[in-house]
């Protein structure tokens, strides 16, 4: 992160971890499913290769994090325990929840045609996700008891994670040579909270511990009250940052252009539009490289401000979204692996706060974004090593960085693409058929198409309310663009 006077907006931030020695379900259900299931045409009662893609999807989730040990699923939804001594993401419920969704929704997308291979995706499926605090083995049975008592008289899918010996390669006299490896395999039980299914499974007693007792009676009540819920202070900007996962790596796999990819940035754009068209409480979206900070507004009662489903939901669309939308933007390149990516909520109780807080990430977008053009012209064109290149910027300031590009590569630091350097904001703007609009400083694109992706009653929200989004790239730490665009903020109040 950048250094700068507008640091101080992360201390709004919250500490959400999950303390030792409770033990940890991330449970997922779907969106709005009832709907999906019949645009799509699923089967009724039940549709078997839904059920399987969402088992698919499970199985890509127990084998993608190890910490998860165990899930069990029905229908549209999914609840994954974590070993008991798991230190993942230091424990914190936002990270733990908004990325299990996110690369839940990814894999979901991915695999459609695998299950669906003559049905279209006719628009991006999206989840909710919390985080469940159980205090002890008894109430993680109970919790478990109380999901498979709703899956009805459906025996559900219970799943469980092994670890089996594979011959991965063979020794110079012919010998094989095997190792551990986790796989995850489907199993299905009638009673998955009976201490007879738990005990009987080494790894689980090892990873979480062993049921001494069957559960009698189901208190649903009792059960979520161990909930981990957060709901929102009222009258405060909410504001959701979205962080890709591991993206260094993503963007080396697909060959991403260095210092800035213009078609990866545009699909990160694109995402957000959608987002924004999706969940009509946001009112603002500002977004450098992997990373998109929402804002709703003040007065949202989205989810009842409730923190898990507000971060889950936006971060479950924009990653179906950047999946679909891949090949719109890589048509000759192969999405090789789910991206996913992690989330955030906090509150900002004021307006200048909140512009702080904007101005913080275009100020990091600047910095970043210069250190990194110099760093990658000395690698690509003076052939230095990337540790060279650390160790030579080490300790360098924004003027020896412009003279460096100036002086060394020929390259105008303030010429380059102004989205590189400031980064895209998009917003609403009501359609006004005898206003031209003219922002101050900013660089508009054109308004972006309808979507076919987009859903339904998104497309009826946009058309009746006569507005539309905009995407643009310039300053918003200066007060010009606010100035020009009171509404967006709603207030008559002063602010700078």
């Amino acid at each position: 992160m950048a250094n700068s006077k507008y640091e101080y907006v992360k201390s709004f931030e919250v500490e959400d971890e999950v303390m030792l020695p409770n033990l940890i379900v991330v449970r997922i259900d779907g969106r709005d499913f009832r709907r999906f299931s019949e645009v799509h045409e699923f089967e009724k009662p039940d549709d078997g290769r839904a059920l399987n893609l969402m088992n698919a999807c499970a199985t890509a989730v127990l084998e993608e994090y190890s910490d998860i040990v165990f899930s069990y699923g029905f229908s549209d939804e999914y609840s994954f325990v974590f070993k008991k001594t798991s230190k993942f993401y230091q424990r914190r419920a936002s990270k733990l929840l908004s990325l299990i969704v996110s690369f839940f929704s990814s894999v979901y997308v991915m695999k459609w045609k695998e299950f669906f291979p003559e049905k279209e995706l006719k628009y991006p499926p999206s989840f909710h996700s919390r985080v469940i605090c159980c205090a002890s083995k008894e109430v993680l049975q109970a919790y478990l008891a109380w999901r498979q008592n709703d899956c009805g008289e459906s025996e559900g899918e219970a799943q469980k994670l092994l670890k089996v010996e594979e011959n991965v390669k063979y020794n110079e006299n012919g010998t094989p040579v095997k190792r551990l490896r986790r796989k995850a395999r489907i199993v299905h039980s009638e009673n998955i909270a009976g201490k007879n299914f738990w005990n009987e499974h080494l790894s689980l007693l090892k990873e979480v511990g062993g049921f001494t007792e069957d559960v009698e009676k189901i208190k649903p009540e009792f059960v979520r009250s161990f909930q981990f819920e957060n709901k929102l202070m009222p009258s405060t900007w909410i504001v959701i940052r979205i962080d890709g996962c591991h993206f260094h790596r993503f963007s080396e796999v697909h060959e991403f252009e260095k210092p800035n990819d213009k078609q990866a940035l545009n699909l990160m754009n694109s995402c957000a539009v959608a987002v924004l068209e999706e969940i009509q409480d946001i009112i603002f979206t500002y977004g450098v490289s992997d990373e998109y900070s929402f804002v709703l507004k003040k007065d949202s009662q989205f989810y009842q401000r409730r923190a898990s489903e507000i971060v889950s939901v936006t971060v479950s669309f924009f990653s179906s979204m950047y999946v679909m939308k891949w090949k719109e933007f890589f048509p000759q390149k192969e999405l090789k692996y789910p991206p996913s990516f992690d989330g955030r909520v906090v509150c900002y109780p004021s307006s200048k706060i909140l512009l702080d807080y904007l101005a913080w990430r275009q100020v990091d977008c600047h910095i970043n974004n210069q250190y990194n053009t110099c760093f990658w012209m000395l690698v690509k064109k003076k052939g230095k090593s990337k540790s060279e290149a650390q160790h030579y910027l080490k300790g360098t300031q924004a003027k020896e960085k412009n003279e460096l590009l100036t002086k060394e590569f020929g390259i105008d630091y303030n010429e380059l693409e102004i989205m590189f350097r400031q980064g895209s904001l998009a917003f609403w703007l009501k359609e006004d058929k005898n206003m031209t609009h003219e922002s101050k400083g900013c660089v508009q694109n054109s308004h972006k198409k309808e979507d076919k992706n987009m859903t339904h009653e998104s497309k009826g929200c946009v058309q009746n309310s006569h507005k539309k989004v905009i995407v643009e790239h310039c300053d918003i730490i200066k007060p010009n663009f606010w100035e020009a665009h009171p509404s967006i903020l709603d207030e008559n109040l002063p602010i700078f």
